[in-house]
């Protein structure tokens, strides 16, 4: 199957207090998308890349790849207002005659294993659409509108979302068009795919594959490489 990665990575370091795109954030000296690519390329999931950035960061990230993956030609997209904006002009690069299956991922999530990038695109040819998530292990509370107990789900139906988000092309299209006619957002891909009405499967993740939005993010994502508890390759 052609399958290709997208990865918004519009974002600035902000949050991090840092004032380059975060995905390009260093991690024990390494971008944190080099670490994520690394791990794609070892689960022979890296065949083409899509990267959606600001143009104004596009010399760093040509650098980056220059310099990592020389052999690599991604494709570079203008981000949107949004991160659903973002993703829906990655996949106008896409077309059925090169891509059959998109890995749509966080690009501040660098702990991905190989073995789930395997799994995730196995489920993925079984249903269609997939996506890597956690069973919850803390009780999730629900808040009311001025931040009192609303009341507290039932923890086990409910997992925590992470990436890749995996789709057939043509079913990942149909969703975001489907959610730009009928003007609705989402937080992250499969849930518009569900909202279309089409299935999602969940694929058991690990608690390794963090998203790293804060400092405290980013120094524990630094003691999981020195540890050696996170490799992704």
């Amino acid at each position: 199957m052609k399958s290709r990665l997208l990865i918004p990575a519009a974002g600035r370091g902000t949050r991090l207090g840092a004032s380059i795109p975060k995905a390009l954030l260093p991690l024990d000296g390494v971008p944190m998308l080099v670490h994520t690519l690394r791990a794609f390329n070892a689960a022979e999931q890296l065949e083409g890349l899509v990267l959606v950035i600001s143009d104004e960061d596009r010399p760093a990230f040509e650098a980056c790849l220059a310099s990592h993956f020389p052999r690599l030609s991604p494709t570079f997209v203008t981000g949107g207002a949004e991160r659903q904006d973002s993703v829906r002009h990655g996949l106008d690069a896409l077309d059925a005659a090169t891509t059959e299956i998109v890995f749509i991922h966080d690009a501040a999530r660098p702990f991905i294993q190989p073995a789930t990038i395997r799994a995730v695109h196995d489920a993925t040819l079984l249903h269609g659409a997939a996506t890597v998530a956690i069973p919850a292990v803390d009780t999730i509370l629900e808040a009311d509108e001025s931040g009192m107990l609303l009341r507290t789900p039932d923890r086990a139906r409910l997992w925590q979302c992470q990436t890749p988000q995996t789709f057939r092309l043509e079913v990942i299209k149909a969703a975001h068009a489907w959610a730009q006619r009928e003007n609705l957002r989402g937080t992250d891909d499969a849930t518009l795919v569900r909202g279309m009405g089409h299935p999602v499967a969940l694929v058991p993740g690990t608690r390794f594959n963090l998203k790293v939005t804060t400092p405290e993010d980013a120094a524990l994502a630094e003691l999981l490489i020195r540890e050696n508890l996170a490799c992704t390759a």
